[in-house]
C-alpha cells in the first residue's frame, strides 16, 4: 500500500504543535519551508539539529491519538516515539514529491552519516514514506545491524517488514531477534507471515541450543506450530511432556495452531493445558509475560 503521506504529515504536525514550545515550533515550521523547496542540504542540516532544537522527551501519545494513527496508516503504532524521532519523520514527509530513486538516495545519504538516533528515525519512518516498495533494501540493511535500537526500529511495531519483505528477509529478521537478544512478540505480522521455511530454521536453531546446553526461549515455538512437520510435532510433544510449565504452555499453544490431526492427539495428553488454551486463558501474550518474570 502507498501511505497517505499528506494525512500522516498533518497528524504529526498537530502532535508537534501541542508538545513543543513556541520557539521549537517556529524552528520546525521554518525548516519545513526550506525542505519543501527541495533543499537537500537544508534537510541534512535540520535532521542533525533536531535534538538540540526540540529535545528528546517522549511524545506520550494518548490512546485516542494512537487509534487515529492506526486509522491514518493501518498498522502504524508510534507508541514510545520521542519528539525528536517524530520531528525527523515530519521532515522526511515534508520533502516535495520526487522519484523513488531520488528519495532512496536521500535516505542513503542520511543513513551513511547518521548517528543511532537518526538511523532509528529513518527506519521507523519507512512505513510512512511514499514509494514503499523502493525502501526494501534500506530496511534489509537495518536488520543486519547488531545495534538493538536500530534493529528494533525496523522490526518492532512497524508494519513495513510484513508488507514488503520477501520470505528470506522476513525469516532472517524474525530469527535475528534471538541472536540480538530481543523478544519476537512486538514484530507486526508474526503469525500471519509464519511459513514452513521459518519453522525449519527455528527447529535447527533449537537443536543447536539444546546441543550446547543453552536455554530455549518458549516464544520460539510460536514459529513452529502452524507449519510443524513430523519433526516439529515430535519436538512439541516432547516439550509438552517434559518441559517447564511455561514451556508446556508454549508447546500446547503451538500444537493448538496446527491443522495436523497428530497435533490435536498430542494436545489431548494435557487436557488441563488444552482447556486453558481453549478458554483464552493462555495466549502468546501470557507466554511472553511468564517468560519475562
Amino acid at each position: 500500500m502507498n501511505p497517505d503521506t499528506e494525512k500522516i504529515r498533518q497528524l504529526i504536525e498537530r502532535w508537534m504543535e501541542m508538545r513543543v514550545d513556541p520557539a521549537a515550533a517556529a524552528w520546525i515550521r521554518d525548516r519545513q519551508e526550506v525542505i519543501q523547496r527541495g533543499d537537500k542540504r537544508g534537510l541534512f542540516l535540520a535532521f542533525g539539529m533536531v535534538p538540540r532544537k526540540v529535545g528528546k522527551s517522549d511524545l506520550e501519545l494518548t490512546d485516542e491519538e494512537l487509534i487515529i494513527a492506526n486509522e491514518v496508516r493501518p498498522g502504524w503504532n508510534p507508541k514510545g516515539w520521542s519528539i525528536d524521532q517524530a520531528t525527523r519523520t515530519l521532515f522526511l514527509l515534508t520533502l516535495p514529491p520526487t522519484e523513488p530513486t531520488t528519495l532512496v538516495g536521500i535516505l542513503d545519504q542520511l543513513a551513511s552519516t547518521g548517528e543511532v538516533g537518526e538511523l532509528v528515525a529513518i527506519y521507523q519512518s519507512l512505513a510512512l514514506l511514499p514509494h514503499p516498495e523502493a525502501h526494501v533494501l534500506r530496511a534489509a540493511e537495518g536488520i543486519r545491524t547488531n545495534i538493538k535500537a536500530v534493529f528494533c526500529a525496523v522490526a518492532y511495531q512497524n508494519p513495513y517488514p510484513a508488507e514488503q519483505f520477501n520470505e528470506d528477509q522476513w525469516n532472517q529478521m524474525v530469527l535475528k531477534c534471538q541472536f540480538i537478544g530481543v523478544p519476537m512478540a512486538p514484530v507486526v505480522g508474526l503469525d500471519q507471515r509464519s511459513n514452513a521455511a521459518l519453522s525449519g530454521m527455528v527447529l535447527d536453531y533449537i537443536a543447536e541450543r539444546r546441543a550446547a546446553h543453552r536455554t530455549i526461549a518458549p516464544e520460539l515455538w510460536r514459529c513452529v506450530g502452524r507449519h510443524a512437520d513430523a519433526r516439529g510435532l515430535a519436538e512439541l510433544h516432547n516439550v509438552l511432556t517434559t518441559g517447564s510449565l511455561v514451556e508446556k504452555y508454549a508447546a500446547g499453544l503451538a500444537l493448538s495452531e496446527s491443522t495436523e490431526p497428530a497435533a490435536q492427539n498430542f494436545l489431548g495428553i494435557a487436557p488441563e493445558i488444552a482447556g486453558e488454551i481453549a478458554s483464552g486463558k493462555i495466549t502468546w501474550a501470557t507466554i511472553d509475560a511468564m517468560s519475562s518474570c
